[in-house]
């Protein structure tokens, strides 16, 4: 389920514009900074064959899927290369009834209480705020107050490790890291430091 691999740090590494090459040790970087939930998008370089490499050589622990998934057909893909989780910037039906069929976890993409209800009774396992910047904590409170109480919404877009608070504050489940966390261009040693700052300030939130 979702929400176990969220359990212990809930954040979603965003490897947008990852190379297959460079797949096991940006994963083994985020694993060791305590990462569980490792995406790459769909419009990376052979993102099928990134997946794969992570869904190999990662701790079964760790779930490893794509993001940018736009078509039901792309969820077979992923499957035949052992992804387990799709993720999308939109709320396509069909998209999340294909996942479900697969036995797939799906946190599609919404920015309004009607695609977030339509994704939920589609089966989706999650929500994905996206952009977060253009749905601030007071919006995110105010859906938190009509949403089921055991959905799991997780902002993405724009979080850094100083300025998730507001958000949990008001009701966020974790969060997606993209560009703050990881581009291509950065060496593996400061994806590792990224993923440990971010990996810090969640803890640090959740310290009384």
């Amino acid at each position: 389920m979702l929400r176990d691999y969220l359990a212990e740090l809930p954040l979603i590494a965003i490897l947008r514009g990852l190379k297959p090459e460079n797949a096991e040790p940006v994963g083994h970087a985020l694993v060791e900074a305590g990462f569980r939930i490792i995406e790459v998008p769909l419009n990376s370089p052979e993102p099928f064959r990134s997946i794969e490499i992570l869904a190999k050589t990662m701790p079964r622990s760790v779930l490893v899927g794509a993001g940018t998934v736009l078509d039901p057909e792309q969820v077979n893909g992923i499957r035949d290369v052992g992804g387990k989780l799709i993720v999308m910037p939109h709320a396509d039906l069909d998209v999340i009834r294909r996942a479900k069929e697969q036995d797939l976890i799906c946190t599609p993409g919404v920015a309004t209480p009607t695609e977030a209800f339509a994704a939920l009774k589609a089966g989706a396992d999650g929500i994905k705020i996206f952009p977060a910047e253009a749905v601030p904590p007071a919006v995110v409170k105010a859906w938190r107050a009509v949403l089921p109480k055991d959905a799991i919404v997780v902002p993405v877009g724009g979080i850094k490790p100083d300025n998730m608070k507001p958000y949990v504050d008001a009701g966020a489940n974790g969060f997606g890291l993209g560009s703050a966390l990881f581009t291509p261009t950065m060496s593996v040693e400061e994806i590792g430091r990224k993923a440990r700052d971010f990996a810090a300030a969640w803890q640090a939130l959740r310290t009384p």
